[in-house]
């Protein structure tokens, strides 16, 4: 079987930490999907754009590995309890597909513009498909462990004169993704310094309880 990318997905992600978990957990996230140009027809879009939400699917490109594991240990488990990998979204998959529900903002140029996005900056597109709310919506379904801090958020405390670095249209999106708490469950040591790349900069910020706060925010240099 050969699959081909039909296209690849520019967002503001150059590494995988701090990208959300889940799509839509953060819906100031944007991201701008570019046909490869065999796919570049007008005509493969008609009537996209009757359709609020789209499927992407996609290849976990940064996470291929020659092996797989029949178990893996999910991060929101504190990342010691194992579970089977076809009961995970772990990217670590026999076949590294991944799936994702973004919503369609519009058209620009031929490129699809969407937000709500989790995927790491250029990641390749399998394949775009309509979101049906009345079969691709189940509110009565159960989602076990990734239930349990689905309401969970840090406090973010971002000064004015370091939030002022970053352009004002990406303001809202990098407080957000704090937010959301992009460390591991495991890790809980309030002295210990992350960096999380957003766009163009390094934010560098610790965590004491649910209390996050950003130190330090530079230019992201090569």
């Amino acid at each position: 079987m050969t699959v081909n990318p039909i296209a690849h997905i520019h967002t503001d992600f150059k590494e995988k930490f701090g990208i959300p978990r889940q799509a839509g957990r953060v819906p100031e996230l944007t991201g701008r999907i570019i046909f490869e140009p065999e796919f570049r027809n007008p005509e493969a879009l008609r009537g996209i754009t009757e359709f609020s939400h789209l499927w992407l699917i996609f290849d976990f490109s940064a996470s291929h590995r020659e092996t797989w594991s029949p178990t893996v240990r999910p991060p929101r488990l504190g990342g010691n309890q194992r579970i089977g990998v076809f009961a995970s979204r772990s990217p670590f998959r026999p076949n590294p597909i991944g799936l994702s529900c973004v919503k369609l903002e519009g058209i620009e140029n031929g490129d699809l513009l969407v937000s709500g996005v989790d995927l790491l900056d250029n990641t390749p597109i399998l394949d775009i498909k309509p979101y049906l709310p009345y079969t691709d919506s189940h509110p009565e379904a159960s989602g076990s462990y990734g239930e349990i801090l689905k309401n969970y958020h840090l406090e973010v405390h971002f000064p004015e004169e370091k939030l002022s670095a970053i352009p004002e249209e990406k303001q809202k999106a990098v407080i957000a993704c704090l937010a959301d708490d992009p460390r591991p469950s495991y890790q809980d040591d309030p002295e210990r310094l992350y960096s999380m790349r957003f766009a163009e900069f390094d934010i560098h910020f610790k965590v004491n309880q649910h209390q996050l706060e950003v130190i330090r925010v530079d230019k992201y240099s090569e």
